[in-house]
Formats: C-alpha cells, structure tokens, sequence
C-alpha cells in the first residue's frame, strides 16, 4: 500500500472519521442522510462531498437498509428525530 494511502487512513483512525453512529450508520452516511433530507439530489451530494454519484448512490442504499427507512419522507422523519435537521 503507498504510504499516502496508509498516512490517510491512520489519520482517519485518529480523528474517528467511519465510525459507526446513530443506529450503526457511518458519519459519512449521515452527512448524506443529513443532505438527502434537506433536499439534494445525488448530483448535488456527490459535489458537495467530491465524491462520485455512485458512491453517494452506495450510501443512499446502505442507509435505506434499516428497516424505517423505506422512503425520502422517511429518512427525513428520521433526521429531524436524529436533530441532523430541523423541522
């Protein structure tokens, strides 16, 4: 592995970038979920993030999986109870 790559992800280690939050999603999935909530389409996600519309599409589809999350209406209910946004 390059020592960039390792130097990157040991920071992440460090700071707890990944770790799993509210309801074992990540903070990047709840960047997304916080995002999705407020409106923004994949597009808008992914360059706001610098991250590619499949990854933000990755995401989306891990953070669907709980079983309430079915729909956006959902997933912003579950954001405002999560104070990721407010009402």
């Amino acid at each position: 592995m390059p020592p960039a790559v390792v130097a990157d992800y040991l920071k992440r280690l460090e700071t707890g970038w990944g770790r799993e939050t509210y309801d074992g999603l990540t903070e990047r999935e709840n960047e997304i979920l916080t995002l999705v909530a407020k409106g923004a389409t994949n597009h808008d996600i992914a360059q706001k993030l610098y991250i590619s519309v499949k990854t933000v599409q990755t995401h989306r589809a891990h953070i669907m999986e709980n079983p309430n999350l079915h729909d956006r209406t959902m997933l912003v209910r579950y954001a405002i109870r999560k104070d990721l946004i407010e009402p």
